[in-house]
């Protein structure tokens, strides 16, 4: 678990400083950071998605995954969430911001991709931290940054990460069979779209709001339907 828990607060730390030292930028220089995070996210989608090699199991993945997620009311339960937390620190320095973008869009960029999954898996099985120590460093850049335009959310997305980057950990022995080198590409694949849909949010793209919560399920399906695929000739 210590490199879940360096991880973890060098989200922290990182999150921390953009809060407090954001709202000294001016505003005309945020709304061009808050754009800037944008495409980045944006190209962070663009290049998972371009790893697909199974287009078929990204679309089930996202349609059956939003429709889980919508039945859970998730993007609702995160937002609301979100709202509460702004309410409890409203008047202060960390009261600012879209919590419920900032929450989604860091445990996204924090939590799914290949250096999360080899580097928990390597963690629980070897106590080899050397992935986990890199990423940790890369999510301090990232979390200082997102935090600047986005606000405290980012501060809590260091929850949802320590929770599944520390059970990954902990379930290293029993996850490793299950998450071959083609299903963790096929979950960074299904988190391209949902990437491009943050961007959309985050830049103010389209009439009405993405509600990306609703589409994080579908991350997990490729761990059933890439076997499946395989099984069936279509991988």
């Amino acid at each position: 678990m210590l490199g879940t828990i360096i991880n973890t607060l060098a989200v922290l730390i990182g999150g921390l400083i953009g809060t407090l030292f954001g709202n000294k930028i001016p505003e005309s220089y945020s709304a061009g950071i808050m754009k800037v995070m944008g495409f980045i996210t944006a190209a962070i989608g663009i290049q998972g998605a371009a790893g697909t090699k199974s287009f078929l199991v990204v679309v089930l993945s996202l349609v059956i995954g939003t429709l889980i997620g919508m039945a859970l009311r998730l993007d609702d339960r995160i937002n609301g969430a979100g709202d509460w937390a702004r309410r409890r620190l409203a008047g202060t320095a960390l009261g600012k911001g879209p919590f419920g973008d900032a929450v989604v869009t860091c445990f996204m960029l924090f939590c799914i991709g290949s250096m999360t999954i080899l580097g928990s898996i390597r963690a629980g099985l070897d106590h080899d931290y050397s992935i986990l120590y890199t990423k940790s460093v890369m999510d301090f850049i990232s979390a200082t940054a997102f935090a600047s335009a986005l606000g405290a959310g980012v501060i809590f997305s260091a929850v949802p990460l320590l929770l599944f980057q520390g059970l990954l950990t902990l379930l290293a022995s029993l996850a490793e069979p299950v998450l071959t080198p083609e299903v963790i590409n096929e979950m960074s694949a299904v988190g391209g779209p949902i990437f491009l849909a943050m961007a959309c949010n985050i830049i103010g793209l389209g009439k009405e709001h993405f509600k990306v919560g609703n589409m994080l399920p579908g991350i997990f399906l490729p761990i059933l339907l890439v076997p499946l695929a395989k099984a069936v000739g279509l991988f």
